[in-house]
């Protein structure tokens, strides 16, 4: 029997769990598009159902295979895209919106986060997150690849403090955050939806990963993400279409790694001694 997935309040009520899936990259390849919609469907069977998208993604195509997967399952996901910058006026927010709706098939999303900042003033994109969720377009709205400066400007503005998740980079090799960023979040109430979880692969190769993973019968994906779910207000959305690394993805909620080797991955992927610039990638 599977532990439970955690869950974790949002500042507007809602529970979710902390292990999302995430859709960079899909919608790409078109002999991927059955592999893709299986994958998002699977992860919703097995408990993932924050299912994290963008119009960015694949120029719409991942918002697509989404909107495909949740034909006749639309409940059972908390539906996430985002707007990108050069579109977040307050009409370009709306218009991006409501294109991202027709590509996913729903007269709703859970939650809207602004890509990334960019030109546009913080005013006006809240002002129009504001607009959708009074219209009922979206349920509550958020950021991405906001660093602390970015969120105390945000609080600054009429509304921001309604922003109620910032998706970021975050796994074991870019802890940058834990030395502010990440406290401030706690410290307020919004949860950090870490992107790019196991760094695309990369850091899965590194040899004190794999030692302690071997100690528990687990792969250096399943520690890594384990990393992530031990942390307060923390949801890794890792992306596969493989069937295989989804159970996988699942099975790392059931990992309990010993205080002693958490301090062995401390050694290995050091948390941040002073403030970093926030990563993109």
């Amino acid at each position: 029997m599977h532990d439970a997935i955690p869950t974790v309040t949002l500042p507007g009520g809602a529970e979710i769990p902390t292990l999302g899936f995430g859709t960079w990259m899909m919608g790409e390849t078109k002999s991927e598009a059955k592999a893709e919609v299986d994958a998002v469907r699977l992860a919703l069977d097995l408990g993932m159902t924050v299912i994290d998208t963008a119009e960015m993604y694949g120029d719409g195509g991942a918002e697509r295979i989404v909107g495909e997967a949740l034909t006749h399952r639309r409940e059972d996901a908390f539906l996430v895209s985002k707007v990108l910058p050069w579109n977040a006026s307050y009409d370009g927010t709306i218009k991006a919106c409501h294109a991202s709706l027709d590509r996913l098939g729903t007269d709703h999303l859970d939650l809207y986060l602004l890509h990334w900042r960019g030109e546009y003033p913080l005013e006006d994109t809240v002002a129009a997150m504001e607009e959708l969720k009074a219209a009922g377009r979206i349920r509550t709205w958020g950021v991405s690849n906001f660093d602390l400066d970015d969120m105390e400007e945000l609080f600054s503005v009429a509304d921001g403090e309604n922003c109620a998740v910032n998706q970021v980079l975050y796994n074991l090799s870019r802890r940058g955050i834990e030395f502010d960023l990440l406290p401030w979040c706690q410290e307020h109430g919004i949860p950090i939806m870490a992107y790019s979880p196991i760094e695309q692969g990369r850091i899965l190769h590194h040899p004190e990963l794999i030692h302690i993973a071997k100690a528990y019968q687990a792969t250096p994906a399943q520690v890594a993400l384990a990393f992530l779910l031990e942390r307060d207000g923390v949801i890794p959305i890792p992306k596969t279409s493989n069937n295989r690394r989804l159970h996988e993805n699942r099975d790392a909620v059931d990992l309990e790694i010993s205080d002693e080797d958490w301090a062995r991955l401390d050694a290995a992927f050091p948390p941040p001694a002073r403030k970093m610039p926030l990563e993109m990638i």
